[in-house]
């Protein structure tokens, strides 16, 4: 299904990957970048890496692993880039339902997981959004398991103490 000469992947297995995966690793690049054409673009570029690199792909962790790998990277890239730390881009509450499950009425907590701290935002997408096990994300995020452990742990604190108010204003 690759072909092994060029060590990328064949293109219906890139189309196969984009039909299972495309919509976890946009939501993933939006929840991380919090602007919906660089999270389209970071997407994009995801699947273009990992046809690129599929040769490198030792099959040791899942592909939907190894694709969510990529695409922190990608998006850790982008959030690098002096262009992106320049300029505000935050994204107001309105627009993140366009990434998130439509059933969700209210983007509160939509709103409180992309106002955590990158490595907790990850580590909370990945966990609770993506249902990795710990031992995944550890991979996905090149980091050790206690590292995961910590981040979804002070992620869930803050998580706990800005929607606190909301749960209970109801």
């Amino acid at each position: 299904m690759a072909d092994a000469s060029a060590g990328r992947a064949s293109e219906a297995l890139v189309v196969e990957w984009m039909a299972q995966y495309g919509t976890d690793v946009k939501r993933l690049c939006l929840m991380l970048l919090k602007d919906l054409p660089l999270a389209e673009d970071a997407a994009q570029e995801t699947f273009l890496k990992a046809w690129r690199s599929y040769a490198g792909f030792r099959q040791e962790a899942g592909e939907k692993t190894w694709l969510m790998h990529i695409a922190l990277n990608v998006c850790r890239d982008m959030l690098r880039t002096h262009w992106f730390r320049r300029f505000d881009r935050r994204i107001t509450p309105e627009e993140l339902p366009l990434a998130y499950d439509p059933a969700w009425p209210d983007p509160t907590l939509a709103a409180a997981i992309a106002a955590l701290p990158l490595h907790q935002r990850e580590a909370i997408l990945l966990r609770y959004w993506q249902g990795m096990e710990v031992g995944e994300i550890a991979r996905t995020m090149g980091c050790s398991i206690n590292t995961v452990k910590s981040n979804l742990q002070r992620g869930k604190r803050r998580l706990k103490e800005r929607l606190e108010r909301w749960y209970y204003d109801e």
